[in-house]
């Protein structure tokens, strides 16, 4: 009964999209929908890296108003993976490295101080430099400066924390990357639709549509310009390509029946898409951009949709039920490729999503009768759980494969979170008003 009851609610929530379109209107003047996300940490490692990140010396009055420190702090403590020291407890203000007194730092339990300045350059320029000391040892670790225009300083500050993250964990940081995911306020038929990209810390938030219709499946191209999406603003789904810092857009895919679920080659010249053509039956295609050449991939009575490429181009993942209940394949995309099944574990996994260098793969799978995110190693075919939520939905990796972003529904509101694909660390990012869902995760800036 509980199965069912979970089933239901995911279909219920299919049904609803549908329905908006059919009762929603034209897109209008509308008020933003207020959506800033407020980050809420829901599990960490045992034993978090004991760190101290000084407040930065800020010698022009300019740059004293951007608290780079906190920001830094803020993504580390964040992770689950850092334990950072109340700067009421710090011993000293240090800025420079030769200026930390290890010993100070290891007796209020510190093994990591970082230091760091922000500074007014000639040119209007902001720079923030920045230097990292193990305490146990006195060495200085890492150095590095970081410039930009005064609005890109919070960029500047999430870099800083991505050097800090590699270099005492040794995987690189994610912090520096952008999230797009849908906000919806409002109830139908007059909700509002948002597309939006933020950091990956739900902050700097920057709404690249707005619609009285369903926005869904949003997409990164590799290069990190593009999102490719699904919009039901002619009240039939389309798919669409937009430039994300000019607003440029264009319609890529509106044939008849079903256009859904992009998903961008690894070079960025084309997009697997789920089309269902005249007969309604949904397959899996391939778009070239340039030439608009079609290319039939799967061709089943079953439904096969949701697709995924491989890192290097040469198959793609989708779900298929072919076998008489959701499960997720793996197909070449040289014609005459035959499909290979590779879920056999339960009766429902969906939503394919690979990590950037193969290895594993994410998927939402029915657990006790709850919809979870999973993820299974490609190698050895096995299998671990990493949510723990009733109806959890849409993973997407991390550039660095190390943490999975996913929608839930928490306390009847959808919301994102997030969790290490070691499932030690997690946190939540709820909407101050209406709900959220649907995040990509980027792809890590040049």
């Amino acid at each position: 009964m509980k199965q069912m009851k979970a089933r239901d609610s995911l279909r219920q929530r299919r049904v609803l999209l549908w329905t908006a379109v059919l009762s929603g209107c034209l897109t209008g003047s509308i008020p933003p929908a207020r959506a800033e996300l407020q980050i809420e940490i829901t599990s960490g490692v045992r034993d978090p890296v004991p760190i101290a990140i000084v407040p930065f010396a800020s010698p022009g009055a300019a740059a004293s108003d951007f608290d780079a420190a906190g920001i830094v702090q803020h993504d580390l403590e964040g992770s689950g993976r850092f334990r950072a020291l109340p700067r009421e407890r710090m011993p000293a203000t240090p800025s420079r490295a030769d200026e930390v007194a290890s010993p100070s730092w290891k007796a209020v339990g510190s093994d990591y101080v970082v230091v760091g300045r922000t500074m007014t350059l000639d040119n209007g320029s902001l720079a923030v430099d920045f230097e990292l000391v193990n305490t146990l040892t006195g060495a200085r670790l890492g150095a590095q400066r970081f410039t930009g225009a005064p609005g890109a300083m919070r960029n500047a500050a999430h870099r800083v924390s991505d050097v800090i993250y590699q270099k005492i964990l040794g995987v690189r940081g994610a912090f520096a990357t952008r999230i797009a995911y849908v906000a919806v306020d409002g109830e139908p038929p007059a909700q509002r639709h948002q597309l939006i990209v933020a950091d990956a810390d739900g902050a700097n938030q920057h709404m690249v549509l707005e619609s009285r219709f369903p926005l869904m499946s949003p997409a990164w191209s590799p290069d990190g310009q593009w999102l490719a999406y699904v919009s039901f603003e002619t009240k039939h789904a389309a798919v669409y390509v937009q430039l994300v810092r000019s607003g440029e857009r264009r319609q890529v895919s509106a044939r008849a029946g079903v256009n859904g679920a992009p998903a961008w080659s690894p070079d960025g010249r084309k997009l697997a898409l789920t089309l269902g053509g005249s007969s309604g039956n949904p397959d899996i295609y391939i778009l070239d951009l340039g030439t608009q050449d079609l290319t039939r991939i799967t061709d089943d009575p079953a439904i096969d949709t949701e697709p995924e490429w491989a890192p290097d181009g040469k198959s793609l993942f989708f779900t298929s039920d072919r076998a008489g209940s959701p499960q997720i394949y793996q197909i070449g995309t040289s014609a005459g490729a035959r499909p290979k099944r590779l879920t056999f574990g339960g009766n429902y996994n969906a939503r394919p999503r690979v990590s950037p260098d193969g290895s594993q793969l994410a998927m939402v799978t029915l657990d006790n009768g709850n919809y979870r995110i999973a993820i299974q190693d490609l190698g050895s075919g096995t299998v671990r759980m990493l949510s723990h939520g009733h109806l959890d939905e849409t993973p997407s990796f991390a550039p660095n494969g190390a943490t999975l972003i996913y929608s839930e529904r928490e306390s009847g509101r959808g919301s994102l979170a997030t969790v290490s694909t070691d499932g030690l660390t997690g946190l939540r990012l709820k909407a101050s008003q209406g709900e959220v869902r649907e995040p990509a995760w980027g792809p890590f800036s040049p």
